[in-house]
Parts: structure tokens; C-alpha cells; sequence
């Protein structure tokens, strides 16, 4: 619920003299008739210019993994072997993980 600040404080005692109505009708007024938009299907509609990226074609050389890397039990990217941080039973853990 949005809170206006530079609205006048009112007492605790007269936040009490509220009748039921009163409170009603306020709940009732604050209520907005927007509908919540999913922001993915917005984003969807946009059209970037020179965006269009489906005949692109991405080459990546992909090489294995070397003897001197390892691939971390926990966040499974594959690391340098100065990363390496523990092995506990058979895994191997890097830094950022430990």
C-alpha cells in the first residue's frame, strides 16, 4: 500500500474514532482497477531495430576440458586447478563455492 508521507499525521486517538463505513469506503477508493502485465510479454512485443537475429548463426569452438581444470561439485562451472579450494569425498569444490 502506498504511504503518503506528505499527508498531515493524525493521533493514535483519532485513528481509533474511524467508523466501520469510513474504513470500508477508503479500502474501497485505494483499490486501483489496473491489471497487473506480465512484463515478459511486453518485453516480447518490442522490436529492436537490426535485431533480428534468426538466420544468425552462432560458431563456438567448444574444447574439452583440460588436465590441469577441474568442474566444481557445487556451481558445475569448470575451473583452473589454483581454484580448487576442497575435495571432500571425491569432489571437488572451488574457492567461490568453500
Amino acid at each position: 500500500m502506498a504511504t503518503d508521507y506528505d499527508a498531515p499525521r493524525r493521533d493514535e486517538v483519532d485513528l481509533g474514532e474511524d467508523s466501520l463505513e469510513e474504513l470500508k469506503a477508503r479500502r474501497v477508493d485505494s483499490q486501483s482497477g489496473a491489471v497487473d502485465v506480465d512484463e515478459a510479454e511486453v518485453a516480447e512485443s518490442f522490436e529492436l531495430p537490426g535485431a533480428d537475429l534468426a538466420d544468425e548463426e552462432l560458431t563456438v569452438k567448444v574444447l574439452p576440458m583440460q588436465q590441469d581444470e577441474f568442474r566444481c561439485a557445487r556451481c558445475f562451472l569448470v575451473h583452473h586447478r589454483s581454484q580448487l579450494a576442497v575435495e571432500r569425498n571425491g569432489e571437488l569444490i572451488c574457492r567461490e563455492c568453500a
